[in-house]
Parts: structure tokens; sequence; C-alpha cells
């Protein structure tokens, strides 16, 4: 039976499940870089780069190995530009007697790959994506009946399931959990080791310069394009997080400093959701450092907790509540994101350095993500869709399945708290904390009111304020509401005031 055995842009996998049963004499693999995946949102100049020369590659060691490939380039004369496209013009080419194809990562695909065995009238096998440690059926059933989803019971159980960190049934140090012990503010001095970096070969050189003449009206930089592009780099890149960073990673993987866009972070999220990686071989890894005596509990769990628990949370959870999550907005959030989203020209530094950095690098860590543009997405009120598209199109990690639940549940509180038991909103003081921005802000964060103040401070009393009827009998926000209810009328109304005047400069210059 001949077969075509179609390969997605985030599968680049040998154990990838439509490869396993390959038959090298009689099936075809196909590979197509299509506008319709690089426009359906405007990614990244840096990410299309990045997916095509790895993609190329991918299929370059396909070949290598004796095993037939059809990889379509986006500058093709005939290229079809979509993927269904690309299959139809295959089944023309070739005669399969069936198509093969790995569950894709996002619904949209799904929904139109649904529909693919009537369309081409071929039997069409999409096979479970076995890449995740987690299946959504096991995932299902440990939600049912659940009214709300809380990632460290999850955790626990994969912890069991897999026996990491564990002895017998127990974890190892007596604890599950080691955050407490992992939110230290960056301090004086630190030598923070350069990022892994790799010079561009000459299909690397070929894909930038195509990505800068298709994708010209892109956001983002390609200029100093380094990313690992192949299984043995991103294997590189593990190795060296592993020797010089993650004995750090727990205690400051929380902070922020100018100009250290990198940090302690491993900067694997792109090869492990494009398949250069498995999240199995990392957790090993760490776990392997941790009893060599090369990194520290603390370091080591908080790392594992974010691919074994946090990692598969989101992505069983937009599976189980697809495709109406999209639609979430327990907020009513509905203001337009502001143009400084794609400029970085704002006078507030935590914001024009989060936004300047991923311009330039698409990456950016989950603490500028999450308490730096979510918190102020959420606190402004910016649409929850809006800011969905905006995080889907800008960082070389983002694809929909682990975008949505970390914005609309994690940072916007759009879906009222099936993820999250509170929203995660801080003012000034917590980015004062945890970053060095402050001191070169043009706004001061020590004043709380007045044109000077740090925005976030009176935002977030603002919006605790006009969400109170669906925050109030929140537990966890109980004892803030009654500080708030503290303040002399005259200063709630000062806040409102300052809230009320920013908001407005928002409105006019979007």
């Amino acid at each position: 039976m001949k077969t075509l055995r179609l390969v997605l842009g985030d599968q680049l996998s040998r154990d990838l499940p439509s490869l396993t049963d390959l038959d090298p004499v009689k099936d075809l693999v196909l590979m197509a870089e299509v506008m319709s995946e690089v426009t359906y949102v405007k990614h990244h100049k840096r990410k299309i780069a990045y997916l095509f020369s790895a993609m190329r590659h991918f299929a370059k060691s396909l070949g290598d190995d004796g095993i037939a490939v059809r990889y379509r380039r986006l500058d093709d004369a005939d290229n079809a530009g979509s993927l269904a496209g690309e299959v139809a013009a295959a089944i023309a080419a070739f005669g399969p007697d069936q198509i093969v194809v790995t569950a894709p990562g996002e619904y949209r695909l799904a929904d139109e790959m649904a529909g693919w065995q009537a369309r081409f009238g071929l039997a069409v096998d999409i096979r479970a994506d076995s890449r995740f440690l987690c299946s959504l059926g096991d995932f299902a059933e440990w939600a049912e009946g659940r009214k709300s989803l809380r990632m460290e019971f999850f955790y626990r159980d994969l912890r069991r399931r897999y026996q990491v960190l564990m002895e017998g049934d127990e974890p190892i140090g007596g604890k599950w959990n080691y955050d407490a012990d992992n939110r230290q503010p960056p301090k004086a001095g630190l030598a923070v080791p350069p990022p892994s970096s790799f010079a561009p070969d000459a299909i690397t050189t070929e894909v930038l310069a195509l990505v800068e003449m298709r994708c010209a009206d892109h956001f983002g930089q390609l200029a100093g394009f380094d990313f690992a592009v192949n299984r043995d780099q991103a294997l590189h890149v593990l190795d060296q997080f592993i020797a010089e960073r993650l004995p750090l990673f727990g205690t400051y993987q929380d902070a922020m400093i100018e100009g250290e866009p990198w940090m302690y972070h491993s900067h694997i999220g792109l090869y492990l959701n494009a398949g250069l990686l498995s999240p199995i071989e990392v957790i090993r890894a760490a776990e392997a450092a941790y009893h060599r005596n090369d990194a520290p509990l603390n370091a080591v769990e908080g790392f594992i907790r974010q691919i074994l628990g946090w990692r598969e949370f989101v992505r069983g959870l937009y599976w189980l509540k697809m495709p109406a999550y999209a639609e979430a907005n327990f907020m009513q959030a509905t203001r337009p994101l502001p143009d400084f989203f794609w400029t970085g020209n704002t006078d507030m530094n935590c914001l024009a350095q989060s936004i300047q950095q991923t311009d330039a690098l698409s990456y950016a860590h989950h603490i500028q993500r999450l308490m730096v543009l979510g918190n102020f997405a959420l606190l402004a009120g910016l649409s929850p869709q809006a800011v969905n598209e905006w995080f889907l199109v800008v960082y070389v990690d983002a694809y929909e399945w682990v975008v949505m639940p970390n914005v609309s549940g994690m940072a916007l509180f759009a879906d009222g708290g099936y993820l999250a038991s509170k929203p995660y909103a801080a003012g000034g003081a917590y980015i004062n904390r945890m970053s060095n921005y402050c001191k070169n802000c043009r706004y001061k964060v020590t004043e709380k009111s007045g044109e000077d103040a740090c925005p976030f401070n009176y935002l977030y009393w603002d919006f605790l304020d006009r969400h109170r009827e669906k925050l109030g009998n929140n537990p966890r926000l109980g004892m803030i509401y009654r500080t708030f209810d503290k303040m002399a009328p005259e200063k709630q109304a000062e806040v409102n005031a300052d809230a009320g005047r920013f908001l407005a400069g928002l409105d006019k210059a979007g």
C-alpha cells in the first residue's frame, strides 16, 4: 500500500507516529512551506525563518537516510499556498492509497483535516501525537467532574507515573514544589552565561533571504539570527543549559535585568514545540544533573515542573475546552491592542524592554510575558482575542495550544478561574522587586498617583474596583479588597481618575 505521509512544521521528530511504520520503498513524505501557514496570523520573521530552516534540515536528514521526500518551498513557482492544496498536488503526482498524518497541535488544522477523507476520496489516518507525556484522553479523564483545574495535582500524578524525582511514592526532598525558593530578585554582579549561538549555514542563509523578501511587512527582526535548526544543535542547547544555567535557574527564573534577555532560562521551548527535542529526554537530563550533584533540587524541580507539569497541563486544557475557549472573556475586556505593542514606543520601561526584546529576538521569558505584558493587558482591559493573536504572532515558541491557556487562562483570567484561582494582577512594586527596569523609567514606581506615578500602581487598584462584582467574593482577594476599602474616599477617587486619564490616552492613541 502506497502511503503519503504529511509532516507538519512543528513535527520534526523521527519518532513521529506517522513515520514509525514508514516503508522507504513504497511511501512518500510530504513537507510544505505554504503561505496560508505563514499568514493566518502574520508570524514574526524570526519564527518563520526558524521553522523553514528546521523543516529543510529535517527533510534533508530524511533524504540522506534513503526516504523519499516531496519538499515544497514557499517560492516554488507552482506552490499551492495551502497544506490542503499541496496534499492534493502530491496525491495527483504520487497516487497514494492512503494519507497518514500525526494530529496537528492547533484546533483550526484539526478541524480542517477532519474533512480531508471526504475531500480527497482517500483514507486519512490521523494519529494521536505521542510526543506528549499525557494523552488527551487521559487528561480528559483526570479533568472530569472538576469545576476548576489546578496544575499542581495533575503534576504530582505525572511525577508518580513517570517516577521523576521520586523515592517510591514520595517526592525526593519531601516536598512536591520548591516554588517558594525560586522567586529571588536579581542581585548585582550576576554573571549570566551567553546563550547558545549558531552561525547560519547555507540552508539557513537561503531561508533568511526568502523570509526577508516574502515577509517584509511582518513584525520582527532577522538580524543576528542564531537559533539551532537541527536536532544535534538543539541537543547542544540543552546540554549547555544543564551545564551553565540550570544551577541558578530556580533561584532567578522570575528575575528580569535590562540588557539580559536570556537570563538563566533554557531557551528550548522552540525546540520542544517543533519536535527537535522530546520532553522526556529533557526531563531526564535535568533529573540526572540533580543526581550528579550538578544542580540543586529547587532548580531541577522548578524546571521539570514547567515541562512535565505546565506544558502538559495547558495542552490538555486547550483540547478539552476548544473551540469555545477561544471566545472566553469573563472580564468583558474589549480595548484594542495599543500601537506600542508593535513598536515598543512607550514611556513604561518594563513594557518597552519586553517589547523591543521580543521584536529583536522573538523571545521573552515567562515573567516578562505574564507579569509585565500580560499584567498590563489584564489591568488595561485589552481584548483577549487581540492579546492572544499578538502572543501567537511574536514568539518563536508560540502555537495556539500553548498560547491560549497561558493568555486567556493565566494572564487575563478570561476563563473566569477555570485555570487560575485568581487574576495574576500586580502593581509596580512587583516589577520593581523582580527587575531593574524601574530605575530607568520615566515614571516613579514609589509614587501611587499623579502624572509621574507608575501606571501599574493606579491601574491595579482601578482594575479591582471596577471588577468588584466579578472578583469581590474570590477568597484569595478578600484581604486586598479590604485594603482598598480602608483607603480614604478621595484616595480611591484619585486612583480612578488617574486610571481613567491613562486609559483614555490609550484609546486616543489607538
